[in-house]
């Protein structure tokens, strides 16, 4: 065969025997030449029949596969072509894949091994909020230290957002917290602050003695705690289980007197060997400061007293 027209006639293989017109062929092809598209010549030495078998085809040390394969035009292996798994991570040549053989979507969740995705890996501003699924921040996903001051939305954190006890002493820098941040009045060292509006005061009062005679008066007096701002309040003494408009009563478990504001409510509680004429006088030097108590017997020779609390709620 000596160019790329000429046939082999009457040449077929039968039980791996060469046979030409019929005749088995014992010796030996001292050359063989094969043209492919375009006359290259690509083998030559076959051999005796062992050598047929081991499909030889050569030149300069080229196999046979890559004889065909150089012989292929360009774009002739598509998909169709490459058996199933053919393609190995071994016959992938590094960084062969680029952005662009990429397809849009293709690179899903599933194909992500863990950690693989780095801080290296993504461009600033890369991850927007859409692209946060609800729920998948959450703190153990977030490095130590991440989360910077200016991370922080103005407001965001609200006292829900503090954990109890969150705020101690070293959280809190020097003289940062101000009378104005208490919820309650201070006062400033050397003064004393006057009661807010609306504020209330309770205590107990106990007064009394033995009368020698009718008339025997014991007296005492209460000092509020923080003064009224202003004028005394207006004084109302109710004898026991009574209440009025200013007065509500004793309140949760009897130990919380009420009083509206610009009010003092004495509840008395118990009374023994008093004038009763007498309880409604009860309260006497009302100041800003405090008040005075006047308990007058009712007969001599006994004891006598008054017991109770008070309330006074600043104007």
């Amino acid at each position: 065969m000596t160019s790329a027209n000429s046939l082999i006639e009457g040449a077929i293989a039968v039980e791996g025997e060469l046979r030409i017109d019929g005749g088995l062929v014992d010796g030996c092809i001292e050359l063989v030449e094969v043209l492919l598209a375009g006359g290259e010549l690509v083998g030559e030495d076959v051999g005796e029949r062992d050598e047929m078998r081991r499909g030889v085809l050569h030149e300069g040390g080229r196999d046979g596969g890559a004889a065909v394969a150089a012989g292929l035009p360009k774009n002739t292996v598509g998909p169709r072509q490459l058996k199933r798994g053919a393609v190995t991570a071994a016959k992938i040549r590094k960084n062969a894949i680029t952005p662009g053989k990429i397809a849009p979507g293709a690179v899903t969740p599933g194909k992500l091994g863990a950690n693989a995705v780095l801080p290296g890996n993504l461009g600033n501003g890369i991850i927007s909020t859409s692209k946060i699924a609800a729920g998948a921040v959450i703190a153990s996903t977030i490095k130590n230290g991440v989360i910077t001051n200016n991370k922080l939305a103005n407001g965001s954190v609200n006292t829900a957002k503090l954990a109890d006890n969150a705020v101690n002493g070293n959280k809190l820098a020097d003289k940062s917290v101000t009378a104005a941040k208490l919820s309650f009045q201070t006062s400033a060292p050397g003064v004393v602050s006057s009661l807010a509006s609306g504020q209330t005061q309770r205590g107990i009062f106990d007064v009394g003695g033995s009368a020698v005679k009718v008339g025997d008066i014991a007296k005492g007096a209460v000092s509020y705690s923080l003064p009224l701002a202003a004028n005394p309040p207006t004084v109302f003494v109710l004898k026991k289980g009574e209440t009025n408009a200013n007065c509500a009563g004793l309140g949760a478990n009897l130990t919380t007197p009420a009083a509206t504001a610009g009010s003092l409510c004495l509840y008395i509680t118990e009374a023994t060997n008093l004038e009763e004429a007498e309880l409604s006088k009860l309260v006497e030097a009302n100041t800003r400061l405090g008040f005075g108590i006047s308990a007058v017997a009712k007969e001599k020779e006994l004891p006598f007293s008054v017991i109770g609390e008070w309330a006074v709620t600043a104007p």
